[in-house]
């Protein structure tokens, strides 16, 4: 199975948290933070989603990071 539609199943799944900018959700291949800002900027808001995420209990600071565009948004990912 793709990433992306890893990604899209887990966003069906519910969240582990919301925070000003981001929905979070446990997904089989990280975390997943979900842009719900309105429009996303350039570059993806990493610094962002480290900050926010500590609100969630999550510190993101030492994985790793890429970011998806699916059918819901911007999809910042985080993983060891």
């Amino acid at each position: 199975m793709a990433i992306h539609e890893l990604l899209e199943d887990a966003l069906d799944e519910p969240c582990i948290g919301t925070t000003q900018r981001f929905v979070w959700h446990a997904t089989p291949v990280g975390i997943a933070a979900l842009w719900t800002d309105g429009h996303p900027p350039t570059p993806p808001p990493f610094d962002n989603a480290l900050e926010e995420g500590l609100q969630v209990g999550l510190d993101l600071s030492r994985e790793e990071r890429e970011f998806h565009q699916v059918s819901r948004g911007l999809v910042l990912l985080f993983h060891s």
